[in-house]
């Protein structure tokens, strides 16, 4: 490599701007990125981020690019899109957020990868599938010859996510493009997959100068992988700094705003006389599943997804459930709902057994005093029907003697409870950011007042400013109506500011219950140490903490 190329930035963005008709969804941005760099694009929903990635890879449709994307001095945007194919993959790759979505289901972990290598470096099947294998091998699958042959579904998320890694690194492209690729992962996955890119970018870094550019809104993520930090703002490049400087001494306002979105813990203590009003003591619950193997001559198997559970919510109190992908804690959720039926012991909602309620007027009744409020609001919102006629379900059913007036006036009252407009009533859920989709959620749960709502990551999908938003929404809404919550999420940094009390599941077994702050200062199972050691929680200040402390990089 020539010395100027070598001193010249990888990528270098020149008042690149984008437009989508009459809207500017990217706005004169100047970014560089040097050979070998870890540089992180950092922003809310409708930054730009996606945006500016997508469009280096010239993958944004309907849209009126502008500026100059120089990658070693070659302008992309003047590319003929023959020539922008022979690039992708080869020169430049992408990570994307969610694999499920990004593979192609009806081909093999192996197919897929070995796809690129036929395209890109000719090489034929035998020595393509020799080479994926030592792909996934590098990231970490376990028994990378036999699951090469896997389909994507029969992969965990994060398998999948390295399978995604490995086709993205299997030309060697000088640009990696990450796009919140650990979002929907749980924390120790999630650092498990960071410490793998830092270890594959610093190896391809010193033999080709391979940089990365991450795409993300985890503040976490960034402190813990990036060397510089650029923010954006409603498509603007608002601030550029290293990692260091940017977290210690923030310039921009809306930086600043970003690093004090850690949610803030607000709880009261509980009434010391308040009742009990959910009991659950030693519950299991089993799933049917297809037998492997010789045991399919005799039938369907039974998987037991959670183990002699005992725990009890008082009223005004809130009970975290922590645990990663198939802990059981969602599974947990559902049979207290009702939703699920156990294969052994108790559910008590005041003192009323769950099991004893045979008629559906009677389950009617009670269900009416729990809800539940879902992760992903988009999807549990109907996009048929008007906010109205979400919120007034609930109460058409549980209330059918109100009128329509009444019913509306009820409507309107919630949103003005969650901090939306009235005139919400008559838009549709697509119409709405994430975050006001998930007031709407939980303005659905309300209606008919209840005593106790499932919480199941209702923060886990929105961005930092937002999550805190709702969190302090949720914590008002506690104090004015003595709500009781249970509270379903994988980050800690929520837990510690929600929850009075905590319980942490692995296997479907609880297997370490206290106080909030007794068990994130002083955890005392090696598993509660290690979701602790894998959840770094950022401060404005700069310092990367765990609930025990300030520790180092």
């Amino acid at each position: 490599m020539s010395e100027a190329k070598s001193n010249r930035p990888l990528l270098e963005i020149d008042r690149f701007s984008v437009r989508f008709g009459d809207k500017i969804a990217v706005h004169e941005l100047s970014l560089s990125i040097a050979r070998g760099e870890r540089v992180a694009l950092v922003g809310e929903s409708g930054s730009g981020k996606s945006v500016t990635a997508l469009s280096i890879l010239r993958l944004v449709e309907h849209a009126d690019l502008s500026g100059r994307m120089l990658l070693d001095g070659e302008d992309l945007l003047q590319k003929t899109e023959q020539q922008m194919r022979g690039l992708r993959g080869a020169d430049v790759a992408m990570v994307f957020q969610e694999p499920m979505t990004a593979l192609n289901p009806l081909f093999t972990i192996g197919k897929q990868i070995a796809e690129s290598l036929r395209l890109h470096e000719g090489l034929r099947p035998n020595a393509a599938r020799k080479r994926g294998i030592e792909l996934l091998r590098r990231t970490g699958i376990p028994e990378p010859e036999r699951r090469i042959d896997s389909f994507p579904h029969q992969l965990s998320g994060g398998q999948r996510q390295r399978a995604m890694i490995a086709m993205a690194l299997a030309c060697r492209p000088r640009l990696l493009l990450a796009d919140e690729p650990t979002t929907a992962l749980d924390v120790t996955v999630r650092q498990q997959i960071v410490d793998l890119l830092i270890a594959l970018q610093e190896q391809e870094a010193a033999e080709r100068g391979m940089a990365v550019l991450l795409i993300t809104h985890d503040l976490n993520l960034v402190k813990r992988f990036a060397q510089r930090v650029a923010v954006m703002e409603k498509g603007v490049l608002v601030e550029t700094n290293t990692t260091e400087a940017l977290f210690s001494n923030p310039q921009h306002p809306y930086t600043k705003r970003l690093l004090d979105s850690e949610p803030q813990r607000a709880v009261e203590p509980v009434e010391p006389d308040a009742r009990r009003l959910l009991e659950v003591q030693g519950l299991a619950v089993d799933y049917s599943t297809s037998a492997k193997g010789w045991r399919s001559m005799f039938g369907r198997s039974t998987f037991r997804a959670v183990h002699d559970v005992d725990l009890n919510v008082r009223r005004g109190e809130t009970l975290g459930i922590v645990g990663e992908s198939g802990s059981g804690k969602s599974t947990l959720a559902a049979t207290v709902l009702g939703l699920q039926k156990p294969a052994a012991g108790h559910i008590h909602i005041d003192g009323l057994p769950l099991a004893s309620l045979k008629t559906a007027r009677s389950r009617r009744e009670l269900y009416s005093r729990m809800q539940v409020v879902f992760q992903d609001p988009f999807g549990s919102l109907s996009p048929r029907m008007t906010v109205e006629q979400i919120i007034g379900e609930g109460l058409t059913m549980h209330q059918p003697d109100m009128d329509a007036k009444a019913r509306r006036a009820r409507v309107g009252s919630l949103l003005e409870e969650v901090g939306m407009p009235a005139d919400a009533m008559l838009r549709y859920p697509h119409e709405f950011s994430g975050g006001q989709r998930q007031r709407i959620a939980i303005a659905r749960a309300l209606a008919v007042e209840p005593e106790l709502l499932v919480l199941d990551e209702p923060t886990s999908a929105l961005d930092v400013s937002i999550q805190k938003q709702v969190l302090n929404l949720l914590t008002n809404l506690q104090k004015k109506y003595k709500l009781s919550y249970l509270f379903i999420t994988h980050d800690l940094a929520v837990m510690r500011a929600m929850a009075h009390r905590v319980i942490v599941m692995k296997s479907g077994r609880i297997v370490e219950a206290g106080d909030t702050l007794d068990v994130l200062h002083a955890p005392s199972h090696p598993y509660t140490q290690s979701l602790l050691a894998s959840s770094l929680i950022v401060s404005p200040a700069g310092a990367a903490k765990t609930p025990t402390g300030t520790v180092n990089d």
